[in-house]
């Protein structure tokens, strides 16, 4: 999963964004609401954490603008404690979720999944797919009962199909979803990553659609 994060805090946008990458995200960050609303409007984006008080551009603005251009991603908005006014805006701006500052990093990234799971249409925080077990809460994966190690690249491939299980997904979405601006992308590199999945998980869970990508389903029954 791909995240945007648009805070003009360095100090706090640095632990959002790493916080977020350490729970297995690719994540891009912007500091003012100009670069954020170039970014939101360009770039594919999972979901996008929005602080409203932003330099150039302020983050309603900002929302107001990407949901003009028909940009649906989920976005969840940050908030000083003392401006309810400013949840209001935010949601008739077309937010799904907001935060009070200060906030705990947990609350975020709890936040984060719901808003994730409820886009793929997922209602628990687990993802079953056969014989796969994909916890979104501890980024743990087990297969029939038995962990599974993944690495971060690995995880975000299997997290990506699981949340969009049942459909096929292209290399090209794999590749805008999986890796953020700075990552060399190329495409071979999920063939790589799906044939050591295949490999680490011993099911058959990833199927190839000749010419068209990748799909999550449940092993046929026998």
């Amino acid at each position: 999963m791909r995240l945007l994060v648009v805070e003009d805090d360095k100090d706090l946008n640095r632990q959002i964004v790493t916080a977020l990458e350490n729970a297995g995200y690719a994540v891009d960050k912007a500091f003012d609401g100009e670069e954020g609303l170039y970014l939101g409007e360009t770039e594919p984006y999972d979901a996008v954490i929005l602080d409203l008080g932003l330099p150039k551009v302020d983050g309603v603005a900002v929302l107001q603008g990407w949901r003009r251009a028909g940009k649906t991603m989920p976005v969840l908005i940050l908030t000083a404690r003392d401006r309810w006014s400013d949840k209001v805006s935010g949601f008739d701006a077309g937010a799904d979720d907001y935060v009070v500052k200060p906030f705990h990093i947990e609350e975020l990234l709890a936040r984060v999944r719901a808003l994730l799971r409820r886009a793929a249409g997922h209602a628990t925080s687990e993802l079953i797919c056969g014989p796969v077990r994909l916890d979104t809460r501890a980024s743990r994966v087990v297969v029939d009962g038995n962990p599974v190690k993944l690495t971060s690249h690995e995880y975000r491939l299997l997290a990506y199909l699981m949340h969009h299980q049942g459909r096929v997904v292209s290399r090209t979405e794999l590749v805008e979803h999986l890796y953020d601006q700075d990552f060399d992308r190329d495409s071979n590199t999920i063939e790589v990553f799906v044939g050591r999945l295949r490999k680490k998980l011993g099911v058959e869970v990833i199927e190839t659609v000749r010419g068209l990508g990748y799909i999550a389903a449940a092993p046929a029954k026998v």
